[in-house]
Protein backbone atom coordinates (compact mmCIF):
# COMPACT_ATOMS: atom_id res chain seq x y z
CA UNK A 1 0.00 0.00 0.00
CA UNK A 2 1.05 3.61 -0.40
CA UNK A 3 3.10 5.32 2.27
CA UNK A 4 1.59 7.84 4.66
CA UNK A 5 4.71 9.44 6.14
CA UNK A 6 3.77 12.88 4.80
CA UNK A 7 0.15 12.71 6.05
CA UNK A 8 -0.43 14.65 9.27
CA UNK A 9 -3.73 14.00 11.01
CA UNK A 10 -5.47 14.87 14.25
CA UNK A 11 -3.86 13.34 17.31
CA UNK A 12 -7.12 11.97 18.68
CA UNK A 13 -7.30 8.12 18.51
CA UNK A 14 -10.64 8.46 16.70
CA UNK A 15 -10.38 11.71 14.74
CA UNK A 16 -13.48 13.63 13.74
CA UNK A 17 -14.35 13.03 10.11
CA UNK A 18 -15.32 16.66 9.52
CA UNK A 19 -12.69 19.24 10.43
CA UNK A 20 -14.32 22.39 11.83
CA UNK A 21 -11.47 24.78 12.51
CA UNK A 22 -7.81 25.26 11.71
CA UNK A 23 -7.01 24.61 15.37
CA UNK A 24 -8.45 21.08 15.60
CA UNK A 25 -6.91 19.59 12.47
CA UNK A 26 -3.45 19.75 10.95
CA UNK A 27 -2.57 20.08 7.32
CA UNK A 28 -2.70 17.15 4.92
CA UNK A 29 -0.32 16.43 2.08
CA UNK A 30 -2.83 16.35 -0.76
CA UNK A 31 -0.23 14.87 -3.12
CA UNK A 32 -0.25 11.55 -1.28
CA UNK A 33 -2.18 8.79 -3.06
CA UNK A 34 -4.72 7.09 -0.80
CA UNK A 35 -5.19 3.60 -2.21
CA UNK A 36 -8.60 2.21 -1.26
CA UNK A 37 -8.81 -0.13 -4.25
CA UNK A 38 -7.66 -3.30 -2.53
CA UNK A 39 -9.36 -4.78 0.51
CA UNK A 40 -6.07 -4.92 2.40
CA UNK A 41 -7.25 -5.46 6.01
CA UNK A 42 -4.59 -3.41 7.82
CA UNK A 43 -7.29 -1.86 10.02
CA UNK A 44 -6.91 -4.88 12.28
CA UNK A 45 -3.28 -4.11 13.18
CA UNK A 46 -4.35 -2.05 16.19
CA UNK A 47 -6.18 -4.98 17.78
CA UNK A 48 -3.42 -7.51 17.21
CA UNK A 49 -0.79 -5.14 18.58
CA UNK A 50 -2.77 -5.04 21.81
CA UNK A 51 -2.75 -8.84 21.92
CA UNK A 52 1.02 -8.77 22.37
CA UNK A 53 2.58 -12.23 22.24
CA UNK A 54 -0.65 -14.23 22.56
CA UNK A 55 -0.39 -15.28 18.91
CA UNK A 56 3.30 -16.14 18.94
CA UNK A 57 4.32 -19.57 17.68
CA UNK A 58 7.76 -21.19 17.43
CA UNK A 59 8.98 -23.82 14.98
CA UNK A 60 11.99 -26.05 15.50
CA UNK A 61 14.05 -27.18 12.55
CA UNK A 62 12.82 -30.78 12.74
CA UNK A 63 9.12 -29.90 12.68
CA UNK A 64 6.72 -29.97 9.72
CA UNK A 65 9.04 -31.86 7.38
CA UNK A 66 6.39 -34.22 6.00
CA UNK A 67 3.94 -33.40 3.22
CA UNK A 68 1.27 -35.04 5.37
CA UNK A 69 -0.58 -33.51 8.32
CA UNK A 70 -3.08 -36.34 8.80
CA UNK A 71 -2.87 -39.18 6.28
CA UNK A 72 -6.22 -40.58 7.48
CA UNK A 73 -8.09 -37.36 6.73
CA UNK A 74 -9.71 -36.80 3.34
CA UNK A 75 -7.87 -33.44 3.20
CA UNK A 76 -4.56 -35.03 4.18
CA UNK A 77 -2.60 -31.77 4.38
CA UNK A 78 -5.06 -30.07 6.77
CA UNK A 79 -3.42 -29.54 10.16
CA UNK A 80 -5.58 -31.11 12.90
CA UNK A 81 -5.18 -28.02 15.08
CA UNK A 82 -6.49 -25.74 12.31
CA UNK A 83 -9.45 -28.07 11.73
CA UNK A 84 -10.20 -27.97 15.45
CA UNK A 85 -10.04 -24.17 15.67
CA UNK A 86 -12.13 -23.65 12.52
CA UNK A 87 -14.90 -25.81 13.97
CA UNK A 88 -14.62 -24.12 17.35
CA UNK A 89 -14.85 -20.59 15.92
CA UNK A 90 -17.87 -21.38 13.74
CA UNK A 91 -19.60 -22.90 16.76
CA UNK A 92 -18.76 -19.87 18.93
CA UNK A 93 -19.99 -17.37 16.32
CA UNK A 94 -22.86 -19.50 15.01
CA UNK A 95 -22.37 -18.45 11.39
CA UNK A 96 -22.01 -21.89 9.79
CA UNK A 97 -22.84 -25.54 10.41
CA UNK A 98 -19.66 -27.61 10.37
CA UNK A 99 -20.56 -30.99 11.85
CA UNK A 100 -21.71 -32.65 8.62
CA UNK A 101 -19.18 -30.94 6.32
CA UNK A 102 -15.63 -31.74 5.29
CA UNK A 103 -13.06 -28.97 5.78
CA UNK A 104 -10.72 -28.25 2.88
CA UNK A 105 -7.91 -25.77 3.49
CA UNK A 106 -6.57 -23.63 0.67
CA UNK A 107 -4.07 -20.89 -0.08
CA UNK A 108 -6.66 -18.19 0.47
CA UNK A 109 -10.17 -18.37 -0.91
CA UNK A 110 -8.86 -17.66 -4.43
CA UNK A 111 -7.41 -21.16 -4.70
CA UNK A 112 -10.55 -22.62 -3.17
CA UNK A 113 -12.68 -20.91 -5.82
CA UNK A 114 -10.68 -22.63 -8.54
CA UNK A 115 -10.77 -25.94 -6.68
CA UNK A 116 -14.55 -25.72 -6.30
CA UNK A 117 -15.03 -24.94 -9.99
CA UNK A 118 -12.88 -27.92 -10.89
CA UNK A 119 -14.69 -30.26 -8.50
CA UNK A 120 -18.22 -29.19 -9.43
CA UNK A 121 -17.86 -29.06 -13.22
CA UNK A 122 -19.22 -32.01 -15.25
CA UNK A 123 -16.40 -33.88 -16.99
CA UNK A 124 -18.30 -35.38 -19.94
CA UNK A 125 -20.26 -32.40 -21.27
CA UNK A 126 -19.68 -31.29 -24.89
CA UNK A 127 -18.91 -27.71 -23.76
CA UNK A 128 -17.74 -25.97 -20.56
CA UNK A 129 -20.32 -25.34 -17.87
CA UNK A 130 -21.41 -21.69 -17.52
CA UNK A 131 -20.33 -19.81 -14.38
CA UNK A 132 -22.42 -16.79 -13.33
CA UNK A 133 -22.96 -14.35 -10.47
CA UNK A 134 -25.43 -11.51 -10.06
CA UNK A 135 -24.01 -8.04 -10.77
CA UNK A 136 -22.47 -6.28 -9.05
CA UNK A 137 -20.34 -9.40 -8.58
CA UNK A 138 -16.90 -9.87 -7.04
CA UNK A 139 -14.52 -8.40 -9.61
CA UNK A 140 -12.16 -11.41 -9.56
CA UNK A 141 -14.77 -14.02 -10.51
CA UNK A 142 -14.46 -13.49 -14.29
CA UNK A 143 -10.66 -13.49 -14.22
CA UNK A 144 -10.31 -16.46 -11.87
CA UNK A 145 -12.83 -18.46 -13.92
CA UNK A 146 -11.25 -17.83 -17.30
CA UNK A 147 -7.59 -17.41 -16.37
CA UNK A 148 -6.46 -20.96 -17.23
CA UNK A 149 -8.95 -21.26 -20.13
CA UNK A 150 -10.29 -24.50 -18.72
CA UNK A 151 -12.29 -26.82 -20.91
CA UNK A 152 -14.51 -27.58 -17.90
CA UNK A 153 -15.99 -24.16 -17.10
CA UNK A 154 -16.23 -20.62 -18.46
CA UNK A 155 -17.48 -17.24 -17.28
CA UNK A 156 -21.00 -16.41 -18.54
CA UNK A 157 -21.58 -13.05 -16.84
CA UNK A 158 -24.45 -11.58 -14.86
CA UNK A 159 -26.73 -14.24 -13.37
CA UNK A 160 -29.73 -11.97 -13.90
CA UNK A 161 -29.25 -12.18 -17.66
CA UNK A 162 -28.56 -15.93 -17.79
CA UNK A 163 -31.24 -17.85 -19.67
CA UNK A 164 -29.37 -20.86 -21.05
CA UNK A 165 -30.84 -24.30 -20.40
CA UNK A 166 -28.80 -27.00 -18.73
CA UNK A 167 -26.29 -27.08 -15.86
CA UNK A 168 -24.58 -23.95 -14.53
CA UNK A 169 -22.59 -22.83 -11.51
CA UNK A 170 -23.69 -19.73 -9.61
CA UNK A 171 -21.58 -17.83 -7.08
CA UNK A 172 -23.62 -16.36 -4.24
CA UNK A 173 -21.49 -13.90 -2.29
CA UNK A 174 -23.23 -12.95 0.94
CA UNK A 175 -22.68 -10.35 2.26
CA UNK A 176 -21.90 -9.30 -1.27
CA UNK A 177 -18.60 -7.88 -2.43
CA UNK A 178 -18.79 -4.99 -3.44
CA UNK A 179 -22.12 -3.66 -2.08
CA UNK A 180 -22.57 -5.58 1.20
CA UNK A 181 -26.09 -6.80 0.36
CA UNK A 182 -27.30 -10.19 1.63
CA UNK A 183 -27.70 -12.44 -1.41
CA UNK A 184 -29.81 -15.42 -2.46
CA UNK A 185 -29.57 -17.48 -5.69
CA UNK A 186 -30.82 -15.61 -8.74
CA UNK A 187 -31.08 -18.13 -11.59
CA UNK A 188 -32.87 -20.88 -9.62
CA UNK A 189 -32.57 -23.38 -12.47
CA UNK A 190 -33.21 -27.08 -12.01
CA UNK A 191 -29.60 -27.98 -12.83
CA UNK A 192 -27.91 -25.20 -10.90
CA UNK A 193 -24.84 -25.84 -8.76
CA UNK A 194 -24.25 -23.24 -6.03
CA UNK A 195 -21.06 -21.97 -4.39
CA UNK A 196 -21.68 -19.75 -1.37
CA UNK A 197 -18.82 -17.32 -0.82
CA UNK A 198 -19.21 -16.27 2.83
CA UNK A 199 -15.92 -14.43 3.31
CA UNK A 200 -17.72 -11.52 5.01
CA UNK A 201 -20.29 -13.45 7.04
CA UNK A 202 -18.73 -12.42 10.36
CA UNK A 203 -20.20 -10.23 13.14
CA UNK A 204 -18.07 -7.14 12.47
CA UNK A 205 -19.63 -6.81 9.01
CA UNK A 206 -23.20 -8.06 9.29
CA UNK A 207 -25.77 -9.60 11.61
CA UNK A 208 -25.43 -13.36 12.06
CA UNK A 209 -29.07 -14.24 11.44
CA UNK A 210 -28.66 -18.04 11.30
CA UNK A 211 -25.96 -20.67 10.79
CA UNK A 212 -25.24 -21.08 7.07
CA UNK A 213 -25.77 -24.64 5.88
CA UNK A 214 -25.01 -24.98 2.17
CA UNK A 215 -23.30 -27.61 0.07
CA UNK A 216 -20.14 -25.56 -0.57
CA UNK A 217 -19.21 -22.60 1.67
CA UNK A 218 -16.01 -20.56 1.35
CA UNK A 219 -14.31 -18.61 4.15
CA UNK A 220 -10.97 -16.84 4.48
CA UNK A 221 -8.72 -15.74 7.32
CA UNK A 222 -7.97 -12.44 5.59
CA UNK A 223 -11.43 -10.95 6.08
CA UNK A 224 -12.22 -12.75 9.33
CA UNK A 225 -9.05 -11.86 11.28
CA UNK A 226 -7.19 -9.46 8.98
CA UNK A 227 -4.25 -11.81 8.35
CA UNK A 228 -4.34 -11.63 4.56
CA UNK A 229 -0.61 -12.30 4.29
CA UNK A 230 -0.96 -15.79 5.74
CA UNK A 231 -3.01 -16.83 2.67
CA UNK A 232 -5.29 -19.27 4.47
CA UNK A 233 -8.87 -20.01 3.48
CA UNK A 234 -11.15 -22.94 4.03
CA UNK A 235 -14.17 -24.55 2.42
CA UNK A 236 -16.96 -26.40 4.20
CA UNK A 237 -18.12 -29.09 1.78
CA UNK A 238 -21.04 -31.43 2.38
CA UNK A 239 -20.45 -33.96 -0.41
CA UNK A 240 -17.37 -36.13 0.17
CA UNK A 241 -16.79 -36.71 -3.53
CA UNK A 242 -16.71 -32.94 -4.16
CA UNK A 243 -14.35 -32.56 -1.20
CA UNK A 244 -12.14 -35.30 -2.60
CA UNK A 245 -11.93 -33.57 -5.99
CA UNK A 246 -11.12 -30.23 -4.36
CA UNK A 247 -8.36 -31.92 -2.38
CA UNK A 248 -7.02 -33.42 -5.60
CA UNK A 249 -6.91 -29.95 -7.16
CA UNK A 250 -4.80 -28.72 -4.22
CA UNK A 251 -2.56 -31.76 -4.49
CA UNK A 252 -1.85 -31.19 -8.18
CA UNK A 253 -1.47 -27.40 -7.98
CA UNK A 254 0.53 -26.91 -4.78
CA UNK A 255 0.82 -30.34 -3.02
CA UNK A 256 -1.07 -28.99 -0.05
CA UNK A 257 -0.88 -25.78 1.97
CA UNK A 258 1.95 -24.42 4.11
CA UNK A 259 1.92 -25.96 7.59
CA UNK A 260 3.48 -22.86 9.12
CA UNK A 261 0.67 -20.69 7.75
CA UNK A 262 -1.95 -23.17 8.90
CA UNK A 263 -0.59 -23.35 12.44
CA UNK A 264 -0.33 -19.58 12.67
CA UNK A 265 -3.94 -19.31 11.49
CA UNK A 266 -4.99 -21.93 14.04
CA UNK A 267 -3.35 -19.95 16.83
CA UNK A 268 -5.07 -16.72 15.73
CA UNK A 269 -8.50 -18.34 15.38
CA UNK A 270 -8.01 -19.83 18.84
CA UNK A 271 -7.26 -16.42 20.32
CA UNK A 272 -10.41 -15.01 18.70
CA UNK A 273 -12.56 -17.78 20.16
CA UNK A 274 -10.93 -17.24 23.55
CA UNK A 275 -11.68 -13.52 23.36
CA UNK A 276 -15.38 -14.31 22.85
CA UNK A 277 -15.50 -16.63 25.85
CA UNK A 278 -13.07 -15.04 28.33
CA UNK A 279 -14.30 -11.76 29.84
CA UNK A 280 -10.74 -10.77 30.76
CA UNK A 281 -9.86 -10.46 27.05
CA UNK A 282 -11.06 -7.80 24.64
CA UNK A 283 -13.64 -9.46 22.40
CA UNK A 284 -12.26 -9.39 18.84
CA UNK A 285 -15.64 -9.11 17.15
CA UNK A 286 -16.92 -6.43 19.52
CA UNK A 287 -13.76 -4.40 18.94
CA UNK A 288 -13.95 -4.83 15.16
CA UNK A 289 -17.68 -4.16 15.02
CA UNK A 290 -17.23 -0.95 16.99
CA UNK A 291 -14.44 0.15 14.66
CA UNK A 292 -16.48 -0.57 11.53
CA UNK A 293 -19.56 1.14 12.98
CA UNK A 294 -17.61 4.32 13.73
CA UNK A 295 -16.12 4.39 10.24
CA UNK A 296 -19.50 3.97 8.58
CA UNK A 297 -21.02 6.66 10.79
CA UNK A 298 -18.30 9.08 9.73
CA UNK A 299 -18.66 8.23 6.06
CA UNK A 300 -22.46 8.57 6.14
CA UNK A 301 -22.12 11.91 7.91
CA UNK A 302 -19.85 13.16 5.12
CA UNK A 303 -22.17 11.90 2.38
CA UNK A 304 -25.38 12.99 4.14
CA UNK A 305 -27.11 15.72 2.21
CA UNK A 306 -24.59 15.52 -0.61
CA UNK A 307 -25.67 16.58 -4.09
CA UNK A 308 -22.95 14.39 -5.59
CA UNK A 309 -22.71 11.10 -3.66
CA UNK A 310 -24.99 8.47 -2.18
CA UNK A 311 -24.41 5.17 -0.35
CA UNK A 312 -26.08 1.78 -0.18
CA UNK A 313 -28.52 1.46 2.73
CA UNK A 314 -28.94 -1.64 4.92
CA UNK A 315 -31.82 -2.84 7.11
CA UNK A 316 -31.59 -3.57 10.82
CA UNK A 317 -31.39 -7.31 11.50
CA UNK A 318 -31.26 -9.32 14.69
CA UNK A 319 -27.80 -10.81 15.30
CA UNK A 320 -27.74 -14.06 17.25
CA UNK A 321 -24.07 -13.55 18.12
CA UNK A 322 -24.40 -10.08 19.66
CA UNK A 323 -28.03 -10.67 20.71
CA UNK A 324 -29.00 -7.28 19.44
CA UNK A 325 -30.26 -5.59 16.28
CA UNK A 326 -27.47 -4.58 13.95
CA UNK A 327 -27.14 -2.65 10.71
CA UNK A 328 -24.55 -4.04 8.30
CA UNK A 329 -21.22 -2.23 8.15
CA UNK A 330 -19.54 -3.96 5.21
CA UNK A 331 -15.83 -4.17 4.46
CA UNK A 332 -16.44 -2.09 1.34
CA UNK A 333 -18.50 1.03 0.67
CA UNK A 334 -20.44 1.06 -2.60
CA UNK A 335 -20.32 4.78 -3.38
CA UNK A 336 -22.61 6.04 -6.14
CA UNK A 337 -22.55 9.30 -8.08
CA UNK A 338 -25.85 11.18 -8.39
CA UNK A 339 -24.75 13.48 -11.15
CA UNK A 340 -24.29 13.14 -14.88
CA UNK A 341 -20.62 12.21 -14.58
CA UNK A 342 -20.12 8.69 -15.90
CA UNK A 343 -16.79 7.76 -14.31
CA UNK A 344 -16.65 8.15 -10.54
CA UNK A 345 -13.34 6.28 -10.33
CA UNK A 346 -11.78 8.96 -12.55
CA UNK A 347 -13.26 11.78 -10.47
CA UNK A 348 -11.81 10.40 -7.25
CA UNK A 349 -8.47 9.57 -8.85
CA UNK A 350 -8.22 13.25 -9.77
CA UNK A 351 -8.10 13.88 -6.01
CA UNK A 352 -5.51 11.13 -5.39
CA UNK A 353 -8.08 8.59 -4.14
CA UNK A 354 -7.64 5.20 -5.78
CA UNK A 355 -10.83 3.10 -5.89
CA UNK A 356 -12.24 0.29 -8.07
CA UNK A 357 -14.76 1.16 -10.77
CA UNK A 358 -18.21 -0.38 -10.89
CA UNK A 359 -17.37 -1.55 -14.43
CA UNK A 360 -15.09 -4.23 -12.95
CA UNK A 361 -18.04 -5.59 -11.00
CA UNK A 362 -20.30 -5.81 -14.05
CA UNK A 363 -22.04 -2.62 -12.95
CA UNK A 364 -22.22 1.12 -13.64
CA UNK A 365 -19.09 3.32 -13.83
CA UNK A 366 -21.02 5.84 -11.72
CA UNK A 367 -20.28 3.47 -8.81
CA UNK A 368 -17.00 2.65 -7.10
CA UNK A 369 -15.94 0.20 -4.41
CA UNK A 370 -14.03 1.73 -1.52
CA UNK A 371 -12.17 -0.33 1.06
CA UNK A 372 -13.23 0.38 4.64
CA UNK A 373 -10.31 -1.64 6.02
CA UNK A 374 -7.42 0.81 5.64
CA UNK A 375 -5.43 2.35 8.47
CA UNK A 376 -7.09 5.16 10.41
CA UNK A 377 -4.88 7.87 8.97
CA UNK A 378 -5.66 6.91 5.37
CA UNK A 379 -9.37 6.59 6.08
CA UNK A 380 -9.60 10.01 7.71
CA UNK A 381 -7.67 11.66 4.88
CA UNK A 382 -10.09 10.02 2.45
CA UNK A 383 -13.03 11.53 4.33
CA UNK A 384 -11.50 14.97 4.28
CA UNK A 385 -10.82 14.76 0.56
CA UNK A 386 -14.38 13.60 -0.05
CA UNK A 387 -15.55 16.68 1.83
CA UNK A 388 -13.38 18.88 -0.36
CA UNK A 389 -14.79 17.34 -3.56
CA UNK A 390 -18.31 18.05 -2.35
CA UNK A 391 -17.31 21.57 -1.41
CA UNK A 392 -15.88 22.21 -4.89
CA UNK A 393 -19.03 20.80 -6.48
CA UNK A 394 -21.36 22.88 -4.31
CA UNK A 395 -19.24 25.93 -4.99
CA UNK A 396 -19.76 25.48 -8.72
Amino acid sequence: MCGTEACLIKSSPVPCAIPETRENVTLINWDTLINLDHGDPVMYESYWRKMGNRCDITFSGYQSLSYFANAKNLCWFLEPKLEEEIKRLHNVVGNAVVDDHCIIVGTGSSQLIQAALYALSPTHEPEPISVVSAAPFYSSYPEVTDFVRSGLYKWAGDARNFEKDGPYIEFITSPNNPDGVIREPVVNGAQGILIHDLAYYWPQYTAITSPAKYDVMLFTVSKCTGHAGSRIGWALVRDKEVARKMTKFMEISTIGVSKEAQLRAAKILGVISDSCLDSTLENFFEYSQSHMTKRWQKLREVVKGSDLFTLQKYPLQYCHFTRDFYESHPAFAWLMCKGSEDDLEKILKGHNIQTRSGKKFGSDPKCVRISMLSRDEDFNIFLQRLMSIQGLTNGN
